[in-house]
This record gives structure tokens, C-alpha cells and sequence, in this order.
């Protein structure tokens, strides 16, 4: 199986996302199923709005993957999975990955403007 997009921390297959590093201290991979993707929002952000955080949060109801390339990078994309907690993930090319979403997914991505504090 090939993938569709691959960076060091994001990888886009036939059947999901995989996101390396988004569980740390542990550097687990989460797999999210395309089927899973309720909506995406692309964000713009900001030094208290993502570009900071390389891991984790400061939001009970936001969770930044591990990049340490995160504070270079001013757009990042937030997941509803439709449960409390909803991952931002910073694709070094998201439009590439907003396009593997579109095919496998429907037309869920939507501009989100600013990103909230993260």
C-alpha cells in the first residue's frame, strides 16, 4: 500500500491519517480513520495559537502532535473526531493533506481562521 502524503509526521493512507510522535513521552502513533472526520478546520497561527507548542496543550480541549518544526509553520489543521479532545496537526504541505481528506473524507475541511489558544 502506498501512502498518499508522507512528512516525518504526518502520513496520509488509503484508509487514514497516521500521526507519528502524538503520543510522547511514548513516540505512539495515533491512526485516525478518514470515516472518523467529522470536520476540519485550517487555522492560521500565532505564537499563543499553536506556533509555540510542539507538543501538547494549555486547551483541555485541543491536543498538538510532536513537531518541533511547528514554531517555522503558520497553518495548522484541527480535527473534530467528535469526541472532547480535538488534535491540531501541522502538516509541512496541508494542502496536500486537506486534499487526501476531500477524496477519502467529503468536503469537510472549511476555513477556521485564527487558531485558539493552544
Amino acid at each position: 500500500m502506498s501512502n498518499e502524503y508522507e512528512d516525518r509526521r504526518i502520513i496520509c493512507t488509503s484508509d487514514g491519517i497516521d500521526v507519528r510522535g502524538y503520543y510522547l513521552p511514548v513516540a505512539g502513533t495515533k491512526h485516525i480513520p478518514y470515516s472518523a472526520i467529522k470536520s476540519v478546520r485550517r487555522v492560521n497561527m500565532g505564537a499563543l495559537t499553536g506556533r509555540a507548542r510542539i507538543w501538547g496543550t494549555a486547551n483541555p480541549g485541543m491536543w498538538a502532535s510532536f513537531d518541533p518544526t511547528r514554531p517555522r509553520k503558520k497553518v495548522g489543521l484541527i480535527l473534530d473526531l467528535g469526541r472532547s479532545i480535538q488534535p491540531l496537526l501541522t502538516p509541512d504541505d496541508p494542502d496536500a493533506v486537506e486534499a487526501c481528506i476531500r477524496e477519502h473524507a467529503g468536503d469537510v475541511v472549511h476555513a477556521g481562521g485564527r487558531a485558539p489558544i493552544v
